[in-house]
């Protein structure tokens, strides 16, 4: 079995997509699948485009571009995704692919089963660590604005980050966690230990760069 874990979630997507076609909802809000397919797109082959995703004044120009591929045919722009970045993309280079696209492609393959009623899978050991890694890498950013501590704990670590204050502690298997790390605290199962004020301001907080 492949290790390359961004991979096997791409293919992973790209059948889901093929199965459910263009226009079934996501976790996303207000993309359908075929804007998030799109997205995916954009990111790997239009860095002028991509910046948009994190800079403002790029935004305009990103949903610009990530629109024109939405308009593409259905069955090229997931063909699109399934063949990965080009050659010269940074995204190209498979350390810089495991890295940089393991989570992204879980998140999102997450954000089309998700409201089609599928719950979590159970994923390998290896998998996991590689997720759990990430969560690492990412944590004190993505949760540097949040109304209180938060805990991510699993039975083998935890991962501390957040604001000042009282301490929310979220339990659940590493694929849950990731999913509430990344800002889908409503779809995540999971269980929320603290008080009741800050387990709600957790909840419905933004997390994210």
């Amino acid at each position: 079995m492949s290790t390359n874990h961004a991979q096997r979630e791409r293919a992973k997507l790209c059948d889901l997509f093929d199965e459910v076609g263009p226009e079934v909802e996501t976790l996303c809000d207000g993309w359908d699948t075929r804007d998030l397919a799109a997205h995916l797109v954009v990111r790997e082959r239009r860095p002028d485009a991509a910046l948009g995703i994190l800079a403002r004044p790029f935004e305009r120009h990103g949903e610009k571009v990530r629109t024109e591929y939405a308009g593409k045919d259905w069955g090229e722009l997931v063909a699109m995704v399934r063949s990965g970045p080009p050659t010269l993309s940074p995204f190209g280079v498979p350390k810089i692919d495991e890295l940089a696209n393991t989570m992204e492609y879980f998140i999102h393959h997450e954000d089309v089963r998700r409201p089609l009623g599928r719950g979590p899978r159970d994923l390998d050991r290896a998998f996991e660590d590689a997720l759990w890694g990430a969560m690492g890498r990412v944590s004190k950013l993505f949760l540097r604005g949040a109304p209180a501590r938060v805990e991510l704990s699993t039975p083998d670590g935890r991962i501390i980050a957040g604001g000042s204050g009282e301490l929310v502690t979220v339990r659940g298997p590493v694929g849950e966690l990731a999913l509430f790390l990344y800002g889908r605290q409503q779809h995540a199962q999971v269980d929320l230990d603290g008080p009741d004020a800050a387990i709600e301001s957790v909840r419905t907080a933004s997390f994210g760069v």
